[in-house]
């Protein structure tokens, strides 16, 4: 989908900021496009925005492929919207690592919290960023509090351990595991499980729930080893049943509990400014990376086949191009 040529950065503000969802999506759509001139009218309908965002609770989820995260997310939307709150939610979907494409199924995985009126779902390709989430999140998280939505949930492609980037632009870290699904434990390791504020076994219904309830003893036990995070903050463990809509209500008091704790101690604006930093390297890196690429193609192909030849180190036919490219 192109982004409306007709909209001006003020036709984009206005319909963002009186809740047309129409428009916002536009404006993700601007967010996400790769072309110059909708990057830098996207960066000014962004900036605008900016002062009106930063209000809400972000929140972050993971999980295994099966673990369930779309029907989670549904449950836990409708749960939220009914207590009078608007939610966002961007969920990345996995890119074609042939075609860039993405399957974009989550509207029809979410057919009732896509009907819900204050309820935003925009699915995003990943586009192979290893981070997990789409490039441009961080921004369409920006339009989407513009928007008034003060609960933004952001679904990762979840894809192991290269899903860390969504620590770095949430209040919140969520991972959904399950239960009875092979070795609970091999997952027990620093690294992703670590890093997350809490551990929401899914699936805890039917004959699962009492397997469910002993893998929360076993996780349990082994985040107690881990040491707290700089906050203070102990990874909890749940269980919950998305399909019955049971121990939704438990997991999001935890968030509520930890979102009040980071206000308290004057840490979630801290945390706030860390991640624009990392947002900021981040831009750098991607436009340095396409600033060098498109410099001099014919150079950089030399160079790759120098190196497929045999006649140049990598580490050499790098050093190479940069001197060339820094001289220029």
């Amino acid at each position: 989908m192109k982004p409306n040529k007709k909209y001006t950065i003020a036709d984009y503000v206005k319909g963002i900021t009186t809740g047309n969802r129409v428009v916002l999506g536009q404006a993700i759509t601007l967010a996400e496009s790769t072309l110059p001139e909708h990057r830098q009218l996207a960066v000014q309908v962004v900036k605008q925005c900016l002062p009106l965002s930063g209000k809400s609770i972000r929140v972050g989820i993971t999980g295994v492929p099966g673990v369930g995260k779309s029907t989670f997310i549904e449950s836990l939307g409708m749960y939220l919207t009914a207590q009078g709150h608007k939610v966002a939610v961007l969920a990345v979907d996995p890119s074609s690592a042939r075609t860039g494409g993405s399957i974009m199924g989550d509207k029809t995985r979410m057919d009732e919290l896509a009907a819900n009126p204050n309820a935003f779902i925009r699915p995003s390709p990943s586009a192979g960023n290893l981070g997990g989430v789409a490039n441009r999140t961080r921004e369409c998280i920006i339009l989407c509090e513009a928007a008034g939505y003060d609960i933004i949930l952001v679904e990762t492609v979840g894809v192991g351990q290269s899903e860390t980037e969504v620590k770095n632009m949430t209040d919140f870290f969520l991972l959904l595991m399950l239960a009875g699904a092979g070795d609970e434990l091999q997952g027990i390791k620093r690294g992703i499980m670590e890093m997350a504020d809490a551990i929401a076994i899914n699936k805890a219904d039917g004959d699962n729930l009492a397997k469910a309830k002993t893998a929360r003893g076993d996780y349990a036990r082994a985040v107690h080893m881990y040491p707290a995070d700089d906050a203070g903050w102990s990874t909890r463990v749940e269980v919950c049943s998305a399909i019955e809509k049971k121990g939704i209500d438990t997991v999001w008091t935890i968030v509520e509990e930890h979102n009040l704790m980071l206000k308290t101690k004057g840490l979630l604006n801290e945390r706030r400014k860390h991640q624009n930093l990392t947002w900021f390297r981040q831009l750098l890196g991607e436009l340095l990376t396409d600033a060098f690429n498109t410099h001099d193609e014919s150079g950089l192909h030399d160079a790759e086949r120098a190196i497929i030849e045999g006649k140049l180190l990598p580490s050499e036919a790098a050093q190479k191009l940069i001197a060339d490219f820094l001289q220029n």
